[in-house]
């Protein structure tokens, strides 16, 4: 995954900073808002539950659509086209399954809508794409390719 991580708020960061000095000096396990230590069986629990989530075969579909889509571009839509040089792997497609598995787990549903799909393709998609030259002189981003790509393709 490619996740945009944005600077934070001015209070959010002397919140960082506070947190940082705290673990420097040994006290970050009784510091305010320290994060907490997942044991390994609760790591595991959590992926074998999210293993269990719950995928149609439309949503399934779905999901081969908006890959297949990256690498066919012209079928779908003429922008697309211009802009997309190398689509995404059979890699992505099992990524974007496997995070929107989690996405709709972390929701507390036990199973994938195609809003979850939607949800993360930016960050599944976002570092697979290979945009074209005419892409790149035009401004334009590889999210800017996958909102046109959502948009263009048909939920199964």
């Amino acid at each position: 995954m490619h996740v945009n991580v944005t600077y934070p708020e001015a209070d959010a960061e002397a919140q960082i900073v506070a947190l940082a000095r705290a673990e420097e000096s040994g006290a970050a396990a009784g510091a305010q808002g320290a994060a907490q230590r997942l044991a390994p069986e609760a790591v595991f629990a959590a992926r074998a539950e999210i293993h269990g989530i719950h995928v149609s075969e439309a949503v399934a579909r779905y999901v081969v659509a908006l890959v297949h889509a990256t690498r066919e571009p012209k079928a779908v839509d003429d922008e697309l086209d211009r802009w997309i040089q190398v689509g995404v792997s059979p890699r992505g497609s099992i990524g974007l399954d496997k995070v929107a598995r989690a996405y709709a787990w972390l929701r507390g549903r036990d199973f994938v809508s195609p809003e979850d799909v939607q949800a993360v393709v930016h960050e599944v998609f976002r570092h697979r794409l290979i945009l074209s030259y005419e892409a790149h002189a035009a401004g334009v981003s590889a999210d800017a390719v996958i909102d046109r790509l959502v948009q263009q393709v048909a939920v199964a």
